[in-house]
């Protein structure tokens, strides 16, 4: 019953908090549609700073209702003054609580990608867009064959969504599985790993192609729950008493220097096998790491 009355107060919170930082920034979203390049500029702070302050009261709900202990490695060096490529494993929705609360003031504000159809989501959608999370739009093999003449609009799009991150840091996640591991879609996938999905080079070939050298770092992070799997009701009630963020820096500059990835990665079939030979690499060892977390918190 505890954790019931918990978990109710809790999620009232979290639902209060949303409902007072949507509405400034919405008002902010206003102001910004006016086509001034330097007025964009500069109200894209205030809106960042409403995001900041969301997760930051986010993290004192947490502190309070949850009281999860979180054992983190590896936030050494990182700065907002930088751009990030974000990449996790992914397992519940509450990775993105974790990666919010790990990383705020830390790096930039995380920006996710989002299919373009999510614009039309009343006020999340205008919030989205003010917040400038880059909406893309994704064409299948299928589409291209019957449509030759769209080949390469859907990387033209995106390197215009990340013009705006030109002139100011920013941090792009992106979960490289495409979904939420459950053994049943491991099974699926031929169960390479033991605890991950088969890693997914697309997404972020697209973002490294869109935004190139301008990033700064790759930032690789590990999510282990020693409990097992929480579901959003579990953590937001307590249930969670402990979380292993485990985090690990790749340059991108030596991405593009060792020939690991290059701008020819989407015509060029050889250069897409060294990109994903060296995700899988990376996926093989961060197997091995939530294995021996796994060992280790027994």
């Amino acid at each position: 019953m505890l954790y019931f009355i918990n978990g109710c107060i809790s999620a009232l919170c979290y639902f209060i908090n949303t409902v007072f930082w949507v509405l400034p920034i919405v008002i902010l979203s206003l102001l910004k549609v006016i086509p001034i390049k330097s007025w964009q500029k500069f109200v894209s702070f205030p809106l960042d700073g409403c995001a900041t302050a969301w997760i930051s009261v986010n993290n004192i709900n947490q502190n309070i209702f949850s009281r999860t202990r979180f054992d983190i490695k590896g936030l050494e060096g990182l700065t907002t003054k930088e751009w990030y490529l974000v990449i996790s494993n992914h397992q519940s929705w509450v990775d993105i609580l974790v990666l919010q609360r790990v990383f705020n003031r830390r790096i930039p504000f995380l920006k996710f990608f989002l299919k373009k159809e999510l614009i039309w989501v009343p006020f999340i959608g205008i919030a989205w867009w003010a917040l400038d999370f880059p909406f893309m739009r994704r064409y299948s093999r299928a589409f291209l064959k019957k449509n030759p003449h769209l080949k390469g609009k859907d990387l033209e799009t995106t390197k215009k969504a990340c013009e705006k991150f030109q002139h100011k840091p920013v941090s792009v996640m992106n979960f490289i599985e495409g979904t939420r591991f459950t053994e049943q879609k491991r099974h699926k996938t031929g169960g390479v790993y033991s605890k991950l999905l088969l890693p997914k080079a697309g997404g972020i070939a697209f973002v490294l192609s869109a935004m190139g050298k301008q990033l700064t770092r790759l930032v690789d992070v590990t999510i282990h729950y020693p409990g097992g799997t929480p579901t959003y009701w579990d953590f937001v009630t307590g249930k969670v008493s402990t979380i292993n963020v485990s985090i690990q820096t790749v340059l991108i500059e030596d991405l593009f220097n060792k020939g690991i990835f290059s701008a020819a990665y989407f015509d060029d079939p050889a250069q897409k096998e060294i990109f994903q030979q060296w995700l899988n690499q990376m996926w093989r060892k961060k197997d091995r790491e939530l294995e021996f977390m796994e060992q280790n918190n027994k």
